[in-house]
């Protein structure tokens, strides 16, 4: 068979039938002609109400996905279908399903492993997009999967698209919710999968509907997802961070407040941003650690080492820091001591030591983290 058209569906029984015959009206003449060969399969994932049995009214195949979830329902779908090519898109009457021929002949053309009909590109009726997604959620995400994995599209969460079966077996996709869009379009990217666009639109929903995307969870999902996908740059960025705020830092603490051009530098300020800094590359350096507990990529070998540290070493780490950090408490306290308690001038001393402190204390407690994540799996 040359198409399979998946609908994924839950409780869709006021438009699915619509959508059905929509479908069908833009692929029969094709099919007529003897051009095309094609299939409608619904991926029910568990409807309480007539769905199925209108599905079945229409013509169309119907297969049950026991696991919630957008893109369980999808990839059941995708699993089920007999088509070279599958074509997806919700069932809900918002896309324009007289696309659906053009689509296909489009992924045909040009040899493509990835047609997306993009809304940003066409008509989006009033009303059809809330405008915090229309101009501003699917632009940045579609931005930064651009910047991040070499795309050239205009609509990352376009939910109407056209994929050749073999290629998606090979991308490993493995989302079960909205950020399912996602995925197929990093992993296509990823294996360099050829991927196109045609210009298409968007239409409003039926009065009443109520949709199934929740705009900041599903938001967010999208954006952890496309995050994930790039430790690299979380590793870097961090490495970066740390390294810099650290060598001011020592500059700071050597040098003492100065002033350059006017500007007095390296004082309490400084030290304390630098700080922050510090603290904030750590961050993104241990999270890009977990991440490479789960990827393929490579890491660079500072952080290979540092994932794979031994018991007997992290060990030794954690208690010199539990050690130094003592000492210095301890001689804080002296000092006050001597100083009958009264006011102490030592934070131009102390930002330094606890920036020092503090930074690598991050790291061995993060990489305790770690070894226990390893162990557990």
């Amino acid at each position: 068979m040359d198409l399979t058209f998946v609908f994924p569906c839950l409780n869709e029984e006021a438009t699915l039938a619509a959508c059905i015959a929509a479908v069908k009206l833009s692929l029969e003449p094709a099919a007529q002609r003897g051009e095309l060969s094609y299939e409608v399969v619904v991926a029910d994932n568990g409807s309480t109400d007539r769905s199925r049995s209108i599905a079945v009214q229409e013509g169309a195949r119907v297969v049950p996905v026991e696991q919630r979830g957008y893109g369980a329902a999808l990839r059941g779908g995708i699993e089920a279908a007999h088509g070279t090519y599958v074509i997806f898109a919700d069932a809900d009457s918002t896309y324009l399903y007289e696309d659906t021929l053009r689509l296909y002949q489009k992924a045909i053309e040009a040899n493509a492993d990835m047609a997306i009909a993009s809304r940003m590109t066409g008509k989006i009726e009033r009303g059809a997009m809330p405008p915090l997604h229309r101009a501003l959620g699917t632009p940045v995400l579609t931005t930064l999967i651009n910047l991040l994995f070499g795309g050239r599209l205009s609509d990352c969460n376009s939910g109407f698209r056209c994929i050749r079966k073999t290629a998606y077996e090979t991308w490993g996709i493995r989302s079960n919710g909205m950020e399912f869009a996602s995925e197929l379009l990093i992993k296509a990217l990823k294996h360099r999968a050829k991927t196109v666009e045609i210009r298409s639109g968007l239409r409003r929903g039926p009065e009443g509907r109520v949709a199934h995307l929740r705009t900041w969870r599903d938001g967010m999902r999208h954006l952890l997802f496309i995050l994930s996908e790039r430790p690299r740059l979380f590793e870097v960025t961090g490495l970066i961070l740390v390294v810099l705020s650290s060598l001011l830092q020592l500059a700071a603490l050597i040098v003492g407040p100065i002033n350059v051009a006017g500007l007095n530098i390296f004082d309490l300020h400084t030290k304390g941003l630098l700080l922050l800094f510090g603290l904030t590359g750590m961050q993104a350096y241990l999270f890009a650690c977990m991440l490479f507990l789960k990827k393929r990529e490579q890491p660079l070998p500072i952080t290979r080492c540092s994932i794979d540290i031994d018991e007997a070493s992290l060990f030794f780490l954690l208690l010199g820091l539990v050690l130094v950090e003592a000492i210095l408490v301890s001689a804080v306290v002296i000092n006050w001591a001597l100083h009958n308690f009264a006011e102490l001038n030592l934070a131009q001393v102390l930002f330094p030591m606890i920036h020092f402190l503090s930074v690598p204390g991050m790291l061995s407690v993060g990489l305790l983290a770690l070894h226990v994540l390893k162990k557990s799996d």
